[in-house]
């Protein structure tokens, strides 16, 4: 056997040590360590002696001394366990390779960092990072707690003013990441993080108070668990996320081992209260619905981060169950008995407990529960059974059920088999409820709730809506006596449930960031109650009532403002968000088709766990069935007009002469940048350019404006400004001068609109007809209708050549715009659950084209949808399955498109304008009637010219019978060309052909410095309609320019023919300009 080698440290002073030496030293050794050895058992057997003898002396009764060495027996058991149980976990931790390949792992969270499975993935590098910095966080832990905490606890008690760490030591052993899932398919503006902890620590942090010679602390923890990391909203700045929010979706496993004083709490009974204690701390924080949320950008709305809406409500009806094991017996098991069963359900820290049937193995409950789902996939319903006993009660059996399930499905009516038990089913009926934010469908639903029968203690009536309130803040309240500050907290009640903010102590301006959920039995009739008091529950600062009837009057069935409180000061107010959900079950989404977890939603072991599988039937859904947020986005218009007074940043011959600018606009805005033309040379710039952007109403976006002196090396800055996302929306529409910042001079004029979504076809005609007269010199059109789609699944694909199961991808395209799902793995019937959306030009000739492939490679089915279709439909919508093209005849594609038509502010009043241009006669309006009908047949280039940055003029031309005239409205200009530096001045002339005299030439005003001029002005021609038929019109756009001039003064003519046009009924149309030279 080979001797292990002898370190430096202990050779050398034996090399100066005779041998002789020793030899002598070592008997001396020996015989005082011996000595202390006899020493210590002996003092061991008096310690346990003394308290016999203590009993004796004071007649003290021996069931005491019995019941000491029974509690000390359970302590040392129970110390021992941990022990145990912590060394097993760190040599399991760090002799994973060799421990693993000899047992089976239950769950990932056992999962070494060695083994990759394919929906988690693991993170050797962050363990890596972890265990390299784990000193430093020791380090920055002991500061912590010894600079920060202590103080801060002997300042809370006099008791306690002596409290000291004496050690605070993390230990070696670094926490765990043993796998990480990532979901970014659920929503686009969040990250999703599953991280699977594991710390099996040394830690060791030790108390003393030297008052009462008092010592405590902690020697090894285990914690085991998954948090969830939610990174949202994504933002286009630095740093890409605005908060982080985490939580653990279920109570982790915690098992902590006491040193000291502590060691009392590992006595049985005490053991498990403690435990209990610490992780309740935990879950107040760190477990659903709680959760920690860090911003890391300014004017976020943390509580609607911390607290945000659902993801939906449960219905859960506890039915029946059969076969239950019989735990009540009789004669001391002679004779066997029944139980007196009752079910315990939890979801996240949501805890129903049912009545008890007596004596009954098939009981029936008919009881109904209401949960909310926070987090899907991830939360599950727990249900547990047990037998009412006087003692401790029996357990029946156990079941879960990932309500991800429960989502997919819509509605589950099955019995499931109980787990850890030798018979037993339960019989559940779980609707999935969705959360709308529009009251259309409210009385069916109240009409809904009224037919399900309620028995039980759970008698209330099932809920028709959830309010969420958040409480932001308030202002100005009034003074206590004394004029000393309030410590304001906050009741919010409706009807007989009353929730509790928390306490913001010393100030009259409180900011509470808190939220708060109601299930709600009838909107129409109940109010909410606000009473703003002082800590001591005693002193009323403010009250307000909110009937939920004007929510349900408001804009998605939400209030985000500002109310002034009354009972109170008069500037007191409060800011509240108030948000309203109808919860609707859709039956039309309704699975009957087999139910599984969703793909890479959760472990199987975990999320299957006593479920019964439903029986498989052929039908499929009729809709899809979106998320509540879908087809949520907005356009926003920025109309980037000019700027006046920029500095001066370009100097000549070394700033001996100063020059100007050349300034151009960088706009940034969720994520997206814009760059404006640079224009020469200018102090007041015009741009006249336009930019849409879909964006997400997320808190704290900005829109952003910087300007800069375009140069050959680096470009200077000429200012900024900042405009609220949130501020736009909520004007809806501004058109106003900014003042630039970090500047001394300079101002931009901007026109932002938030355009307004609406479903009425009728408005189609006029917004074309108002977004084709726009110019700008980007050559940007604006957009007629923003586009949702909704890919959901696909069904009866066919196989790849092998026979295998494709891998199957949908790539949705619109013009030169597209978008590409995840690939699903190994399905002729794929599901994606994504949405995507496209703005739109012109709905009557645009067209959706969808492509499923293998892999994006081999074709497995197409299909095209024109947008016209979409005009003929209710709302806009199309929701259906629709066959697929290249594939076999049962190949279909379920998908939702809708279109939502971007109805302008400004198209709005063109309306009312061009009404008060209408030709008098009967005949002239019926003429701008017909033409609105018939926009879709353009003559001469006509309505589409504009999109190919044609100079175009508009034209009315009709003939008057009841005048007998013949009138000409010239409206406008554009597209015109600039051939100088400034804008032209420009002006119309025509003439009636072939007779040339004054009276048959004429010619509009001079419009000043304009590329896109508007006239509007009217002529009339005395003349019969058989003459006017026999006439030519010819058309000259001109620039006024003086007879020295050499800028060209021709921009371009149209001739037309009268003859070929309907003068009864009239013609108003934009006419392209033919090219003139001088």
């Amino acid at each position: 056997m080979q001797k292990e080698p002898m370190s430096s440290d202990d050779a050398e002073p034996r090399a100066g040590v005779s041998p002789e030496a020793a030899d002598s030293a070592l008997p001396h050794d020996s015989a005082g360590k011996h000595a202390v050895s006899v020493l210590w058992s002996f003092g061991k057997c008096v310690g346990a002696l003394l308290p016999v003898y203590l009993a004796g002396y004071f007649g003290f009764s021996i069931s005491l001394v019995l019941l000491g060495l029974l509690v000390y027996t359970g302590w040392k058991h129970s110390r021992d366990g941990k022990q145990t149980r912590l060394q097993s976990a760190m040599y399991v931790l760090e002799n994973e390779q060799d421990v693993i390949p000899t047992r089976v792992f239950k769950s990932k969270r056992e999962l070494p960092a060695w083994v990759n499975f394919p929906d988690v993935e693991k993170v050797e590098w962050m363990n890596k990072i972890l265990q390299q910095a784990w000193p430093f966080i020791g380090q920055y832990l002991e500061k912590l707690l010894v600079e920060t905490i202590a103080p801060s606890i002997r300042a809370a008690s006099t008791h306690l003013q002596t409290l000291t760490f004496t050690k605070v030591d993390l230990g070696d052993r670094a926490m765990k990441v043993v796998g990480v899932k990532a979901y970014t398919e659920y929503d686009k503006r969040q990250v999703i993080l599953d991280l699977y902890i594991s710390y099996a620590g040394d830690v060791e942090i030790n108390v003393e108070v030297k008052k009462y010679f008092c010592k405590a602390g902690v020697k090894g923890i285990q914690l085991h668990g998954k948090l969830r990391v939610i990174l949202e909203p994504l933002i286009g700045d630095v740093p890409l996320v605005g908060a982080i929010t985490m939580f653990f979706i279920r109570r982790p496993k915690l098992d902590i081992n006491w040193t000291g004083l502590t060691n009392l709490l590992d006595i049985p009974g005490l053991n498990a209260m403690s435990d209990t204690m610490i992780m309740d701390a935990i879950a107040s924080f760190l477990v659903l619905p709680n959760r920690l949320t860090v911003p890391l950008v300014a004017n976020l709305h943390v509580a609607q981060l911390r607290s945000p809406l659902p993801r939906g409500i449960v219905r859960i009806h506890l039915l029946e169950a059969e076969n239950l094991a019989a735990k009540d017996n009789y004669m001391k098991g002679i004779i066997s008995g029944k139980s007196d069963p009752y079910a315990v359900l939890r979801v996240g820290t949501q805890t129903f407990t049912s009545h008890h049937v007596d004596n009954n193995l098939n009981p029936q409950w008919r009881e109904m529960y209401e949960v909310i789902v926070h987090e899907v996939p991830g939360q599950e319903l727990e249900l547990e059974v047990f037998d009412k006993d006087p003692d401790q009660d029996d357990l029946l059996g156990r079941m879960k059920l990932d309500l991800g399930i429960v989502k997919k499905a819509v509605l589950l009516d099955e019995w499931y088999t109980l787990k850890d038990a030798t018979s037993g089913q339960v019989h559940l009926k779980l609707e999935w409820l969705s959360l709308l934010p529009s009251a259309e469908r409210l009385n069916e639903v109240l009409e809904r709730n009224q037919n399900i029968m309620i028995s039980g203690k759970t008698a209330d009536p099932p809920s028709a809506a959830i309010l969420t309130v958040y409480l932001d803040r308030a202002q100005d309240l009034p003074f206590k006596k004394g004029n000393k500050d309030p410590s304001p907290m906050v009741q919010v009640s409706v009807q007989d449930t009353t929730k509790e903010s928390r306490t913001v102590y010393g100030t009259n301006n409180p900011v509470w960031e808190d939220a708060f959920t109601f299930f709600i039995q009838d909107p129409r009739k109940q109010e909410i109650d606000i009473q703003v008091k002082d800590d001591d529950r005693a002193l009323t600062l403010g009250a307000l009532s909110i009937p939920m009837s004007r929510l349900l009057s408001s804009t998605e069935l939400t209030m985000d403002q500002w109310f002034q409180l009354e009972k109170s000061g008069p500037a007191s107010r409060i800011y509240i968000t108030f948000m309203l959900r109808v919860l609707w079950l859709n039956e039309e989404a309704i699975l009957t088709s087999p139910v599984s977890p969703l793909p890479g939603g959760g472990d199987e072991s975990e999320v299957s766990s006593g479920a019964t599988v439903v029986t498989p039937t052929s039908k499929l859904p009729e809709h899809t069935s979106p998320d509540s947020n879908f087809a949520s986005e907005g356009v926003l218009r920025i109309h980037l007009v000019e700027a006046q007074s920029l500095i001066a940043k370009d100097n000549l011959m070394g700033g001996m002469v100063k020059g100007k600018s050349d300034p151009y606009v960088k706009i940034r805005v969720g994520g997206m940048a814009f760059k404006s033309q640079v224009i020469k040379e200018n102090l007041n710039p015009t741009w006249n350019e336009l930019y849409e952007v879909i964006l997400t109403q997320l808190p704290g976006q900005e829109v952003e404006f910087e300007l800069y002196d375009k140069d050959i090396d680096k470009d200077d800055f000429l200012g900024r400004v900042k405009v609220s996302l949130r501020d736009l929306i909520s004007a809806q529409f501004t058109d106003q001068w900014y003042t630039l910042n970090d500047v001394k001079s300079g101002r931009i004029h901007l026109v932002l609109e938030w355009v307004p979504k609406v479903s009425d076809p009728t408005r189609l005609e006029q917004i074309l007809h108002y977004n084709y007269r726009q110019s700008y010199l980007n050559k940007t059109v604006p957009s007629v209708a923003l586009l949702f789609v909704y890919i959901e699944r696909a069904h009866g694909l066919p196989l790849k050549k092998s026979g295998k199961e494709p891998m199957v991808g949908a790539e949705v395209s619109l013009k030169n715009v597209s978008y590409r799902t995840k690939v699903f793995n190994r399905s002729t019937s794929p599901q994606w659950d994504e949405a995507f959306y496209f703005l739109i030009h012109n709905p009557t000739e645009d067209t959706l084209i969808v492509k499923l492939s293998h892999s994006w490679g081999l074709a497995l089915g197409s299909l095209v949808l024109p947008l016209r279709e979409l005009l003929n439909e209710k709302d806009l919508v199309l929701d259906r399955w629709f066959s697929l093209d290249g594939a076999m005849p049962e190949s279909q594609i379920l998908l939702r498109a809708e279109l939502k038509l971007l109805d302008s502010k400004l198209a709005q009043c063109s309306d009312a304008e061009d009404a008060s241009h209408v030709i008098p006669s009967g005949e002239a309006a019926a003429a701008a009637s017909h033409e609105l009908r018939h926009r879709s047949v353009p003559a001469q280039g006509g309505e589409d010219a504009s999109s190919s940055g044609k100079a175009q003029m508009k034209l009315s031309i009709a003939y008057s019978s009841g005048e007998n005239r013949l009138v000409i409205t010239v409206h406008a200009c554009r597209n015109l060309p600039s051939y100088s530096k400034d804008p032209p001045d420009t002006y119309i002339s025509f003439i009636l052909l072939p007779d040339k005299n004054r009276n048959t030439k004429r010619k509009t005003t001079v419009k000043k410095k304009s590329l896109k001029p508007e006239f509007n002005e009217r002529f009339d021609f005395d003349m019969s309609l058989e003459e006017a038929k026999q006439k030519h019109l010819e058309m000259s756009v001109k620039n006024s320019t003086s007879f020295m001039s050499r800028e060209k003064e021709v921009f371009g003519k149209v001739q037309i023919d009268l003859s070929q046009l309907d003068l009864k009924t009239g013609v108003s149309q934009w006419y392209d300009l033919s090219h003139e030279t001088n």
